[in-house]
């Protein structure tokens, strides 16, 4: 059964919304002059961009990987459309802004312009397999929005008929990027899904709005984000208990493991509970084998699944991919926090829904906290 996002989203907004109320009150972007628009601009929690703007209106821009220190930068001045800058900087590729005409590369991206109602920006987009939102199915059905192909087999003729301004790539993923460096179009580098923290991948909102002169919009939109997701933090930290929370599963032999200081592992402090990992300080996921996981995270109270599933997922199905998970604590007391991404659009809208995941774990951990929500993304498997 598929679940109706928009409601459900609707209703966290409605139970969290004294947040907007509380203590300082919230930001209003309508309100802020153009001093107060850079700040605004400037990340609190993203580690992959910074934002500096010059007297003349120019932005300045870097990107680079979140989580590796050693990463060659990005360089991009941002030059208001119908002025004529001087000096700038070597290194920095000039785009003016607005742009018109992008394409997109992930559903996290296409994420960003549905929320800041800018879908007629979109020319062309890459993988569309999970994509549930109707308007982009309704454009993509009437090309409108044009299908590039997949990683590794882009097909450049139809990225040039698109004529776009700019391409939004996604680095951390393989294939096929080096291949459209001669086009002559900027490849901006979305690097999103490589924050380690949920607030820092939803703050990439505000690259989208400056690129498309959306600034304002990404500010309240990001800022709304912020207050429910840290209130609902808040509200965990007061939890009296801390269960200890496993993650992951066997795939082609070994087992995919967050690290203790990736986005899911903050994510599940968060929510008030012990990661098995804690330990680790990694960001990235870690490749191990069956045993050292079972030696970690064999009696913890709680188990993470994420997978494609056609059909229902149950603890038979789960057992039968191996039968060695029925060993484990949280299989044992059916307290396994599972995901479908055959039923739940997950990358679609986790960008920029992070506390409805955030409540979905919290509900899970310490369910008297949430009497009411309903789970949207990960929900006790029964």
């Amino acid at each position: 059964m598929r679940i109706c996002l928009t409601l459900a989203v609707t209703l966290l907004t409605f139970l969290l919304s004294g947040c907007r109320h509380s203590g300082g009150g919230s930001r209003q972007s309508e309100t802020a002059g153009s001093s107060d628009s850079i700040s605004e601009m400037s990340p609190a929690y993203a580690l992959g961009f910074s934002v500096s703007e010059r007297p003349d209106g120019v932005r300045l821009v870097t990107m680079r990987h979140p989580a590796d220190t050693n990463a060659v930068p990005q360089h991009f001045a941002l030059i208001p459309k119908g002025t004529e800058p001087i000096d700038i900087p070597d290194g920095y590729t000039p785009i003016h802004v607005p742009v018109e005409r992008v394409v997109c590369m992930t559903m996290t991206q296409l994420g960003a312009f549905a929320t800041l109602d800018s879908y007629d920006k979109v020319v062309a987009t890459s993988n569309t397999q999970r994509t549930r939102n109707p308007e982009w199915l309704r454009r993509l059905d009437d090309g409108r929005v044009s299908r590039i192909g997949m990683e590794g087999n882009f097909d450049k003729e139809i990225i040039l008929a698109c004529d776009p301004d700019v391409i939004f790539i996604s680095p951390h993923r393989r294939g096929g990027y080096d291949g459209l460096k001669n086009l002559g179009i900027p490849l901006i580098p979305f690097w999103a899904f490589s924050e380690t923290t949920p607030l820092g991948l939803s703050e990439w909102i505000k690259i989208t709005g400056m690129f498309i002169g959306k600034e304002q919009k990404a500010i309240e939109v990001f800022h709304g984000i912020e207050e429910r997701y840290n209130r609902l933090k808040a509200l965990a930290a007061g939890a009296t208990d801390r269960p200890s929370v496993m993650s992951g599963e066997m795939r082609g032999g070994t087992w995919y493991v967050p690290g203790g200081n990736s986005f899911y592992g903050k994510l599940f402090r968060d929510a008030g509970a012990r990661y098995f990992m804690e330990s680790d300080t990694g960001t990235d996921a870690t490749l191990m084998e069956f045993e050292q996981v079972y030696s970690k995270g064999c009696d913890a109270d709680f188990w993470r699944v994420m997978n494609a599933y056609h059909g229902e997922f149950s603890y038979d199905a789960l057992e039968a991919s191996d039968a060695r998970y029925a060993d484990f604590k949280a299989f044992r007391n059916r307290k396994v926090i599972y995901c479908n991404l055959e039923e739940v659009p997950l990358y679609e809208n986790l960008p920029l829904t992070p506390d409805v995941l955030l409540a979905d774990m919290i509900k899970a951990f310490h369910p008297d906290l949430l009497p009411n929500h309903k789970p949207v993304y990960y929900h006790l498997l029964q």
